[in-house]
């Protein structure tokens, strides 16, 4: 059984102009929001996918060295193997983006792209 309430016709009226001033304002916005800038840039995209990617390296070199630590205390405690292999995964972790970046530099790829860090 559905029950069904009408809408009186007073607020049917409201409900068309505040659904007509919400369209209205949405399709504003949408050729605002592709007009931002002045259009596509490719060196804004690069700086903020090279400024993502040095936060992302700067977490993973923390959580690299936090593992190695843990490693050592899980040694202390007499668990040798688990703590072997998490300083061996902390210090693939923490490497990973100096390995990545040496690459980029071998390869001669780092003059045209978003993997450049400054002066990591």
């Amino acid at each position: 059984m559905k029950f069904r309430k009408k809408l009186t016709p007073q607020v049917r009226s409201r409900l068309r102009s505040v659904l007509m001033v919400a369209a209205m304002l949405l399709l504003n916005t949408l050729s605002a929001f592709a007009q931002a800038g002045g259009g596509f840039n490719s060196t804004d995209l690069k700086t903020g996918i090279s400024n993502s990617l040095a936060v992302i390296m700067m977490f993973g070199f923390v959580l690299g060295i936090s593992a190695v630590i843990y490693g050592g205390f899980a040694i202390r405690r007499g668990d040798v193997d688990q703590g072997k292999m998490s300083i061996i995964g902390g210090a693939i972790i923490a490497a990973a983006p100096a390995v990545v970046f040496a690459f980029y530099k071998i390869f001669g790829l780092d003059s045209n792209s978003a993997v450049g860090v400054g002066n990591f």
